[in-house]
């Protein structure tokens, strides 16, 4: 698979998911995990650092057993949720 048609495929696997949950803005559970996370175990996470725990595991994944394009695709749309995530926080500090 080209570097292209991963995050191509990764756009795809986002849109589809979002479409599959019928959220207006896509999948977006992340706001939801964290809260849950810190009712658990008292530890506060912001939205960007659950994504970033993502990533994480997607990482651990790679190097575990043989290759799966899922891990690869996976990433790619966290680090882009992320982004979007770590952004907003930016924006909404400008206005």
């Amino acid at each position: 698979m080209k570097a292209d048609q991963i995050l191509r495929a990764g756009l795809d696997t986002l849109v589809a998911r979002g479409v599959k949950r019928d959220q207006p803005d896509g999948e977006r559970s992340m706001p939801r995990i964290v809260r849950v996370f810190e009712a658990i175990t008292g530890i506060r996470l912001s939205e960007r650092e659950g994504w970033l725990f993502m990533v994480c595991l997607k990482l651990v994944r790679m190097q575990s057993g043989k290759p799966d394009a899922d891990h690869y695709l996976d990433a790619a749309n966290y680090i882009a949720l992320m982004g979007e995530a770590a952004l907003s926080v930016v924006n909404e500090q400008l206005t």
